[in-house]
């Protein structure tokens, strides 16, 4: 894997630090891309509430969206795959998708 692309649900930032209700997977996940940018992977993150036009020129995306309204956020592809949707990876998820995307594992579905 060489990309990583999240298309976030409309929120303050991407950090998971902002707001009254902090969510730790979604900090965790955004300390895992970080990690990730600083091995090499490219990841683009965008959120709906700041960048609408990345979801609307993106196909994939805009036809989930389409189909299944934004409860299908976040959509999060691998190599311009999708990979998941309507959630963040897990705790349990992250270390796999770590060692995938620097290539020590193979497969990267969770």
């Amino acid at each position: 894997m060489k990309a990583i692309q999240v298309y976030d649900p409309p929120m303050c930032c991407s950090t998971g630090i902002c707001g009254t209700d902090i969510d730790p997977d979604l900090v965790n996940f955004a300390a895992m891309l970080s990690q990730l940018g600083s091995h090499g992977i490219k990841i683009e993150r965008y959120n709906l509430g700041q960048q609408p036009m990345a979801f609307v020129q993106n196909p994939a995306v805009k036809a989930l969206l389409d189909k299944e309204g934004a409860e299908v956020l976040p959509l999060i592809f691998w190599d311009g795959e999708v990979h998941l949707k309507g959630r963040y990876p897990t705790k349990d998820e992250r270390p796999h998708w770590f060692r995938v995307a620097l290539g020590k594992e193979e497969g990267g579905e969770s």
